[in-house]
């Protein structure tokens, strides 16, 4: 079965081997913009990964893409589907980048540079030249055959890459040496061979511990992984649960058999395999490596659990409800992995950068060669400094810096339960000024009650427009909706169903009752906040404006076919999160000006956000008007300066602010069609984590740009250095093996970071 068949036939992730330096992946991405009907395509060296998607109607299929890339001297194949555990196994021993060949080449390596240790003492000896070119040549043809593959296959593409370089220059010593032992014989003393063989010794040992490094920047993926147990225990369908019931007829089996509905069994310490439901029995369970949380959760029955959480005391049994890629577990793994394939806009920098490199090193490279044969009068030594050129300039470090630091940042996040899923973020989040929240899920809880229904007519009771509100509610997953339905079940008020329903987006909702004293007639439950330009909005106003003063959500509920006739007025309170005090306070201790969007009456949105400290407050904004005032948030009349502006919510009416903001951040507690238009998810809806969530982008932004400075200021400060013989070829070689390795080792300071507010 051709394996494009289960993916989205317009996009395709895929592994690539061979990758060796920024250049390479110009080179991946410039074969595929050839691909007829390409619409993007992104390519990272740290993840080995490309990104492609085609047009709707583009004739390419995936063996035209894998076929484009190894044309250009790289292996290509479709990655492991999305959210599903495929951790690559740790580097053979004996791979072509193992420590085997490391170890190998400088065994063989070790007589050729030793003698060279001994000289400051006064002992000058080496081997005889044959036994030099004896040592010497498997590392050159053995060992480093693999820079000979990749540099010819670049070449012949038309671009240069590391492998280009080191094979030049490599090739040069050891042409050179052997020149000069066949032409003066062989008892001459000045032989290179050390240099060259050391030199592939050192790239070869930088590859490896490039290779430890970037293994240990994808730890975050690797661990949420390994999260999923390999079985799940089903009960048998045919029992007839309670809590009487034995459970021990169950079957183990794999986790791609278990499907939505079964129902499972887990034991006290075991993972949990899906997502689901508690039917019975109650725990603590351990979230923490998927959403942050420090301490157990208290799990009852009908507590919802997510896959790959630790259970604790308890037996439970859970109904299943998302299984594999669409489990919690799965999306958090596709948002770190997508975020840790994309590039950060800097990296078009790098990129246009190393496009250009490698040739600009080679032309350096003859310019120093050529004048220093013409100063000096030695082509040995003009040749050396050109080789040691050619192998400092290695662009390694350059291509690592910001995918690593992306890759470790982004990591350490999702361990505290922060997904940054857009690589965009970290290059604003440094900059942000104006945090503006919602109000509703976002600085309360999320479930409120209703506490008051006043009837503005004498005709009807109460409890007939309680059935009748809840009736028109029936199927919804509004927080106020639901409020409804439960003050009605507390009451024992049957809803009375309703039809011809329909959500006013930003309003409310209309709908007419099948029965009672509205009976098809078309009603309307809306917010005191649309009803603005109603006549009657001033006197629904004043028999509200207690519960207003109260800090309460009030809706209306209107008969539309009659003109100006307010039917009830319901009350709505909400509770605050515990953290959101703190969490204004930790903003407020970085600078950041704090702003409350709200839909309620600008009195009640200002009660509540003054309790908690937010500085500014904006009340009655329809949804669709939070984006506009976004906008103006960011280029606020009166101010000099452009802010930079933060978006804080979690429910669909959120998304445009969301898109609109420099950075939107999205409480995974809401809707998922928020947390696509945010680039920050917070998992567990905790408003502390906004700081948190800035300040670990600011310092992942700090380290793109430190590894940014010192890749560039690497190669600025060493290739002047080689071209006037301050360093040997050796030297040289260790100095970029070393560069890369720096990079990586600073980048991965990222996992040391906490939680500080």
């Amino acid at each position: 079965m051709d394996d494009s068949q289960s993916l989205n036939p317009d996009f395709y992730t895929l592994d690539i081997g061979g990758m060796t330096c920024a250049s390479c992946v110009g080179r991946v991405e410039k074969s595929l913009s050839k691909i007829p009907g390409l619409e993007a395509a992104t390519v990272n060296l740290a993840t080995e990964q490309a990104r492609v998607r085609l047009k709707s109607n583009s004739p390419a299929t995936i063996a035209d893409i894998i076929s484009a890339i190894e044309k250009t001297g790289y292996q290509a194949k479709l990655s492991a589907a999305k959210g599903i555990a495929s951790e690559k196994p740790p580097k053979s021993f004996w791979a072509a980048d193992g420590l085997a060949r490391v170890l190998i080449g400088f065994i063989l390596s070790a007589p050729l540079f030793l003698p060279m240790l001994l000289m400051p003492f006064g002992i000058h000896w080496s081997l005889p030249p044959l036994w030099q070119l004896i040592l010497a040549t498997p590392v050159q043809f053995i060992l480093g055959w693999r820079f000979y593959k990749a540099g010819f296959k670049s070449l012949m593409a038309g671009v240069g890459n590391m492998d280009l370089l080191v094979a030049l220059g490599t090739s040069s010593a050891y042409g050179l040496s052997l020149y000069l032992m066949l032409a003066e014989g062989y008892t001459v003393h000045e032989l290179y061979f050390e240099g060259a063989a050391v030199i592939i010794c050192m790239v070869l040992l930088g590859k490896w511990l490039e290779a430890r490094a970037k293994r240990q920047t994808s730890e975050a993926i690797r661990s949420l992984q390994k999260l999923w147990p390999e079985h799940a225990k089903v009960l048998d369908p045919t029992l007839t649960i309670d809590r009487n019931t034995a459970l021990d007829q169950y079957r183990d089996l794999p986790l791609d058999q278990v499907l939505p509905k079964d129902h499972i069994l887990v034991l006290p310490g075991e993972r949990i395999p899906v997502d689901g439901v508690i039917l019975i029995g109650n725990s603590h369970v351990d979230e923490s490596l998927l959403t942050g949380e420090s301490e157990a959760l208290n799990k009852q029955i009908g507590s919802q659990v997510i896959g790959g959480s630790l259970n604790g005391e308890g037996v439970l049994m859970i109904e299943a409800q998302a299984i594999g890629v669409e489990s919690v577990l799965s999306k958090i793994i596709t948002l770190v992995e997508e975020a840790q394939t994309q590039k950060a806009p800097i990296q078009k920098l790098v990129d246009q950068v190393s496009a250009i490199f490698v040739p600009t090193v080679i032309v350096i490279a003859l310019i120093t060669g050529l004048a220093n044969w013409i100063y000096l009068d030695s082509a040995s030594l003009a040749i050396l400094r050109a080789v040691s050129v050619l192998v400092i300039a290695c662009p390694c470090a350059l291509g690592l810096a910001t995918p690593a630091a992306i890759m470790a940042g982004t990591g350490v996040a999702a361990r505290f339960g922060i997904l940054i899923k857009d690589p965009q973020v970290l290059e604003q989040a440094h900059r942000l000024d104006v945090v503006a929240f919602d109000k509703t899920g976002t600085l309360t809880i999320g479930h409120p009650r209703m506490l008051a229904l006043i009837p503005l007519i004498s005709s009807s009771t109460e409890n007939e427009i309680l059935a009748t509100a809840a009736g028109m509610q029936l199927g919804s997953e509004h927080p106020l909706a639901r409020a409804l339905l439960d003050a009605a079940k507390e009451r024992n008020i049957s809803p009375i169903p309703s039809s011809d329903s329909k959500a006013l987006t930003g309003i409310g909702i209309t709908a007419k009752p099948n029965s009672g004293p509205w009976q098809s007639r078309r009603l309307c439950l809306q917010s005191i906040a649309s009803l603005h330009e109603h006549s009657e909005y001033q006197s629904i106003l004043a028999r509200a404006q207690a519960h207003l003063d109260e800090g309460q959500t009030i809706s209306i509920l209107m008969d539309a076919e009659t003109p100006n006739h307010p039917i009830a007025l319901c009350a709505f309170g909400d509770e605050l999160k515990p953290n959101a005090k703190r969490a204004i306070a930790a903003l407020h201790r970085i600078h950041i000006h704090t702003v409350m969007l709200s839909g309620d009456n600008t009195a009640a949105a200002t009660r509540v956000a003054h309790s908690i400290g937010i500085d500014e407050v904006f009340g009655q904004i329809m949804p669709g008007n939070k984006a506009e005032m976004i906008r103006q948030l960011q280029m606020r009349s009166g101010t000099e300066k452009r802010h930079w502006v933060a978006m804080v919510g979690d429910g669909i009416n959120d998304a445009p602010a969301l898109a609109s903001a420099d950075v939107g951040m999205a409480m995974s507690t809401g809707t998922d069609v928020a947390m696509q238009a945010a680039g920050i998810t917070l998992m567990r809806g905790d408003p502390s984590l906004v700081a948190n969530a800035i300040d670990i982008s600011k310092k992942t932004w700090n380290k793109i740009q430190q590894n940014l400075f010192w890749a560039f200021a690497f190669n600025a400060t060493g290739i002047p250095l080689a071209a006037l013989g301050y360093l040997s070829p050796m030297l040289a070689g260790s100095a970029m093996a070393l560069s890369s390795f720096c990079v990586l080792s600073n980048a991965l300071l990222l996992k040391r970071w906490r939680p500080v507010h």
